[in-house]
């Protein structure tokens, strides 16, 4: 079982490693601005969409397993929604906007498609479904350390998501910035309470 475990912890951080590769070398995309999920989208699309599937399954496979490891049935829960959702990220796109993919005009579109919205509905679980989680571990983890880690993940995920939500709204130019660093936060506490468990 421990290696099983460990399964999803790699998949949590190579999620990481391959948007920040394919960000940094996918011709138009704006690290700062463009989210994470824009990269879901043009010719190389499926790259992202594949990091979303498989890291999501791979995340509710894990809780699963590991749901007497993690030392607390909601915990588990919380954690299985966040990569039900994940996966649901990968499963329905975003609409091209806000000059990504290259030639799409520079603004938000007045009408979302109903997959972009199914995306924004998912999102939204990912990013409220790791404070909730991080603060859950909180109070069920007994170590003295994993309760500190946790309670600041809580505060620094759940910042970061209002923070993301905000500069997304006002179009800012580095609304990209704060939500990758937001998930660097929440995606390595994610990977590491798999280690614990494993």
């Amino acid at each position: 079982m421990s290696t099983l475990l460990w399964v999803p912890a790699v998949c949590c951080w190579s999620f990481v490693v391959v948007f920040l590769v394919d960000g940094w070398t996918r011709p138009g995309y704006r690290w700062v601005r463009h989210p994470v999920s824009a990269l879901s989208l043009g010719p190389r699309g499926w790259v992202q969409t594949t990091n979303f599937l498989v890291c999501g399954a791979a995340v509710v496979a894990g809780a699963v397993v590991a749901r007497g490891e993690l030392g607390s049935g909601l915990l588990a829960v919380v954690v299985g929604v966040f990569g039900l959702a994940l996966v649901a990220s990968g499963a329905f796109p975003m609409d091209p906007m806000r000059g990504y993919p290259p030639g799409t005009p520079d603004t938000t579109p007045e009408e979302a498609s109903w997959h972009h919205r199914l995306h924004d509905y998912a999102g939204a679980v990912v990013f409220a479904a790791v404070p909730v989680a991080a603060a859950v571990a909180t109070f069920a983890l007994p170590e003295v350390g994993w309760k500190v880690y946790s309670g600041t993940t809580a505060a620094l995920a759940g910042a970061g998501f209002l923070a993301f939500g905000q500069a997304w709204e006002d179009d800012s130019p580095r609304a990209g910035l704060l939500q990758k660093a937001t998930i660097a936060v929440g995606w390595l506490w994610v990977g590491l309470l798999f280690v614990r468990a494993a």
